[in-house]
This record gives structure tokens, C-alpha cells and sequence, in this order.
């Protein structure tokens, strides 16, 4: 008589072969980074952060998934070139989840020199959670034979590359931006350096809007920050468990964005002032420092095209006086001619000077973008310095160094007849390495902010 099996125990065998894996938190949390960048077109940092809270990692889990979905992602590039020769058929012609899961196991034994037979494991059972049974053995094949090949070192060395194309894959960075940035520094020596600056996990700053900093400083175990008198920079930790942040007292804001409105704010302006335009204002970060500086009596304007971009200025704004926010396109711009006093034009731009924040621009964007961007740029800073009364000043700012995005634009604007270069050196005495010729120019490799230029315009007449 066969008797039952116990409770709890099993009543028949288990063949490994048909059991379904249990798939690695964060390995599949940073896959679903991966996945959702490439098919949908989405912001790791945005989206990775919410998947953290939602999925309740434990810290050193969330760490992984951090480590892993940046680094992936920055890495793109160079893992395309050594999955290349591995695959049969051209990386395109894959599967998409596919290519993000090979990215993603070739990356761990490239560059985290994670134990081959761990990356590989892992990556096949997500692939067969993921994709199914069938795309597991190329998986499977082709991590082996990126694991036969080494670290990022030995590969470099195999795929013989020369020259710039090779510090492009060293750095993880495309070809046209390993260009664009030495035009933009201007000095050899520190191309590698500012490139590899890239690559470093940015830490996070805060703007003390309604707080004292010292306070701000205190509550959140961080440190004031070398540039501007608002910044508290964090050594870790979710800034979203901090009252004042909460509040809305403070906020997450890079120590370059502060700059950048700082500026305006310094400016010396001829005559009384009564009315400031930030003219690109989403998402706000720029407004709600320009609300607590601005002089007292002067309103301020805060626009932006897309309404859902308008709400979020609204929503950082909250709780200030005498401001206006609206929906508006600044090259049609409701407002009359010689409106403003000052005018911050934070414009629309390629995005390159945050790779260290947002690490898929850099394969996202192409060479290709940056011309009609320039177009759209030049329209703006045009309208905003109409919207400047004489003896005003408009702020030029782009999250970009490029050199069509930042010196050519405001070249041909100070072309004018009415118009003049205000330097920006003098104005951030405090700043080193700050001038880049009449502009300023900041560099996470020299200041550890987001790579902001800025450049100041005064209407003349």
C-alpha cells in the first residue's frame, strides 16, 4: 500500500528541468529599468527610484539594482561592441528584451567582474522567466563566450580599437560627444578626466529655499555645498524622508542649477525693477529659487509650453506671493515686448550635461538632434530678449556644453547692435575654473555639478 505523502513534504519528484526559477530582485529590477528605457523611452532615475519603493528592496538589494541598471545603460555602448561579435545576426535584428538581458549579464562580467557562472546563471533564468525557454540558449551561449573574453580591459584590447573611438569605449561614451566635449574644454589634458566624471555616480544636492542651510545641513546629515549659499549636499540617503523637503522648504536641486539662477539674480541691472520671467520654467526648480531671491515688490513670471510642465512650476511655487504661472510658448510669447526686467531663459537642450543623472541620453541622443535644438534655442533667447526692457538682462542656460548649444547661440545674439556680454566670472568670484571665455561654463570633474552653461546678455537699446 503506498501511503500518502506527509504533510508539507512533496508527493512526487521534482525534475529541475520543469521548475519555474525564482528571479533575483535586483536583477530583475534592473532589467524592468532596461526594458522600460528602451521600449517606452523612459528616465531611469525617475523610473528606478519609484520600482525601488514599490518592490521594497532591502538596501544592499537596491544597491545592486542601481549599480546595475546605470551602469548598463552607461555602458551601452562598449557592450554592443563586444556582443557584436558574439551573435550571428546584427544586435538589431535580436529580440529587444533579449539584447537588454545580454547587456545586462555581459556588464556584470565586464565591468562588476561578478563570478561568470553567477551572471550567466541569473541571466538565463531571467531570460527564460522573462522571454521564455527558447531564447535562454543563445543567452546562455553567448554570456560563456563574453565571459572566455575577460574583463573590460581584455575586451578593449581584443576589439583593437585606436585613438578616440578607443576612449569612447573606455569612457562609455559616443563618438560625436568625445568631440563635442574637447571643442568645449579647450584642453586635451582634461578630456578623459571630464569624460570619466561621466561615469560617477552623482551625489544628490538640495536647495534651502524656506530653511536656513545650516538647518537644512543638520536635519539631513549633510554638508553645505562649496558654491552656492543654498546647497546642502547629501553623502546618502532618500531626501524624500526630510521635513523641509516635504515642506517644500527645500528641495532636490543640482548646485549647477543654483548657479544658473543665481546668475540672474546677481546681475547688475540699470534703473528700478518690478517683474522677472522665467521663460522655460519646467519643472520648477529654477522659479522656486528665483521666488526667494528676487527683491521685494517684484513679481514674478514663470511660463512653459506644456501644461503638465506649467503644474509642476504651480505645484513648486505654491505657497508664494505675487508669482504667475502660465502655459505659454516662449518664441509666441502673450506678453508685450520690454516686459521684464530680468529674464532667465533656461532652454530646451540635448540634456548632455546630466549623463552622470540620466546615463541612456547618451545613446539615446545622436550628433543629428543638436542642429534643430540650436534652431529652437536661438528663437528663444531671440523672443526673450525682446521680452527684456533696455538695461535689462536676459540668462542664457543650457544643461549642455555643446558648443552649437551654448557659444554659437549666443554669439550670434550678442551680434546685435542692442545687445551686450555681461561676463560671468566676476560674478562667481567664489567659483574657480568657472569662465569659459565671457560665459561661464561648470563641469562635474572641476565642481561636481551638472555640466551648466551659462552666459549673461544685457539689452543696450
Amino acid at each position: 500500500m503506498t501511503r500518502p505523502p506527509r504533510k508539507g513534504g512533496s508527493g512526487r519528484r521534482r525534475h529541475p528541468a520543469t521548475r519555474r526559477p525564482v528571479l533575483d530582485g535586483a536583477r530583475l529590477t534592473a532589467y524592468d529599468v532596461l526594458d522600460a528605457v528602451s521600449s517606452r523611452e523612459a528616465f531611469a532615475n525617475l523610473l528606478l527610484p519609484q520600482l525601488l519603493r514599490e518592490r521594497q528592496l532591502d538596501e544592499r538589494d537596491a544597491a545592486f539594482a542601481t549599480q546595475l541598471a546605470y551602469g548598463t545603460l552607461r555602458a551601452q555602448g562598449t557592450l554592443d561592441a563586444v556582443l557584436t561579435g558574439l551573435v550571428s545576426r546584427p544586435l538589431a535584428e535580436l529580440d529587444p528584451r533579449v539584447l537588454d538581458l545580454l547587456r545586462l549579464g555581459a556588464y556584470q562580467i565586464v565591468d562588476l567582474r561578478v563570478p561568470s557562472h553567477a551572471a550567466v546563471d541569473t541571466t538565463v533564468d531571467l531570460t527564460r522567466g522573462i522571454v521564455g525557454t527558447g531564447a535562454s540558449g543563445l543567452v546562455n551561449a553567448v554570456l560563456r563566450k563574453v565571459a572566455a573574453g575577460g574583463d573590460r580591459a581584455a575586451w578593449l584590447a581584443a576589439l583593437g580599437a585606436e585613438g578616440d573611438e578607443r576612449l569612447g569605449l573606455a569612457t562609455d561614451h559616443p563618438r560625436w560627444i568625445v568631440d563635442a566635449w574637447r571643442d568645449a574644454l579647450g584642453d586635451e589634458g582634461e578630456l578623459e578626466p571630464a569624460l570619466l566624471a561621466d561615469d560617477v555616480a552623482p551625489e544628490v544636492h538640495l536647495v534651502a529655499r524656506r530653511v536656513g542651510r545650516d538647518v537644512l545641513a543638520e536635519e539631513s546629515g549633510g554638508q553645505p555645498g562649496p558654491w552656492s549659499p543654498f546647497a546642502v549636499r547629501l553623502g546618502g540617503g532618500d531626501p524624500g524622508r526630510l521635513a523641509s523637503v516635504r515642506s517644500g522648504r527645500a528641495a532636490v536641486q543640482d548646485e549647477g542649477s543654483q548657479l544658473a539662477a543665481l546668475l540672474l539674480a546677481r546681475a547688475p541691472v540699470e534703473g528700478p525693477e518690478s517683474a522677472w520671467l522665467d521663460m522655460c520654467a519646467g519643472p520648477g526648480g529654477k522659479a522656486g529659487l528665483l521666488a526667494v531671491t528676487r527683491p521685494e515688490g517684484v513679481r514674478l513670471t514663470a511660463a512653459d509650453r506644456a501644461p503638465h510642465r506649467a503644474e509642476l512650476v504651480a505645484q513648486a511655487l505654491r505657497g508664494e506671493e505675487d508669482v504667475e504661472v502660465m502655459a505659454a510658448d516662449g518664441t509666441q510669447p502673450p506678453w508685450a515686448p520690454g516686459s521684464f526686467d530680468r529674464v532667465l531663459l533656461d532652454a530646451p537642450c540635448t540634456g548632455l550635461g546630466a549623463l552622470r543623472r540620466r546615463p541612456e541620453v547618451r545613446w539615446r541622443r545622436t550628433a543629428e538632434d543638436v542642429a534643430p535644438l540650436a534652431e529652437l534655442q536661438t528663437a528663444l533667447l531671440d523672443s526673450a530678449l525682446r521680452s527684456v526692457r533696455v538695461g535689462g538682462v536676459v540668462a542664457y542656460v543650457t544643461c549642455s556644453p555643446h558648443t552649437a548649444e551654448t557659444v554659437a547661440v549666443v554669439d550670434a545674439a550678442a551680434a546685435r547692435d542692442d545687445v551686450a556680454v555681461v561676463p560671468v566670472a566676476p560674478l562667481f568670484p567664489e567659483v574657480p575654473g568657472i569662465g569659459r571665455g565671457d560665459f561661464g561654463q561648470l563641469w562635474p570633474h572641476r565642481h561636481g555639478t551638472d555640466a551648466m552653461f551659462m552666459a549673461l546678455l544685457r539689452r543696450t537699446g
